[in-house]
């Protein structure tokens, strides 16, 4: 139990840091001119995304809302599925903050019909983007290289149909 109060706290955490991070984008960026940052390399600029991450599936909201209930059922799988011990510590992590990016972005679309990004890259030309999407780049950065170097076949076959099941012993 004591794992998914955890799973919770830190989940709603950081949905509240991305959703508090937008609302402050969109009381002092939008109508504004870009701010700067870092000079020309980095700055913030408000802009309503009705799209998916690179501008793509533009005016696709109802099919990015599907995409992402199901995206959210396989982490919750994934989450309740993964053994509680210190092995798989980072997988539950990673797992909560892929989550909140991915809810951060669902709650924007389904409370503005769009999604606030703000974040931008301005010297390289790197598409507008805001916390959520961070929270899902790094999570799924992390989980790819935790699965692809770090766990075992055995390790992983906890998330299998029928798969082995893992002593549960309790982290500290």
């Amino acid at each position: 139990m004591k794992k998914y109060i955890k799973g919770v706290l830190l989940f709603l955490i950081l949905f509240g840091i991305d959703q508090w991070t937008k609302n402050v984008a969109t009381i002092y960026l939008k109508g504004q001119e870009t701010k700067k940052v870092l000079g020309d390399f980095f700055v913030l600029r408000y802009l309503k995304n009705y799209g998916a991450a690179f501008g793509i599936l533009q005016n696709k909201q109802i099919f990015l809302i599907l995409l992402t209930a199901v995206i959210l059922v396989m982490i919750l799988y994934v989450y309740i599925k993964t053994p509680d011990t210190p092995h798989y510590r980072l997988i539950r992590i990673f797992s909560i903050m892929l989550a909140a990016g991915a809810m951060g972005n669902m709650y924007d679309r389904f409370a503005h019909r769009y999604v606030i990004d703000f974040l931008y890259a301005k010297v390289i030309d790197f598409p507008i983007f805001n916390v959520a999407d961070c929270y899902v780049v790094v999570s799924a950065v992390v989980l790819a290289m935790l699965i692809g170097f770090y766990y075992q076949e055995e390790d992983v076959a906890v998330y299998k149909f029928g798969g082995k099941k893992e002593k549960e012993s309790s982290s500290l």
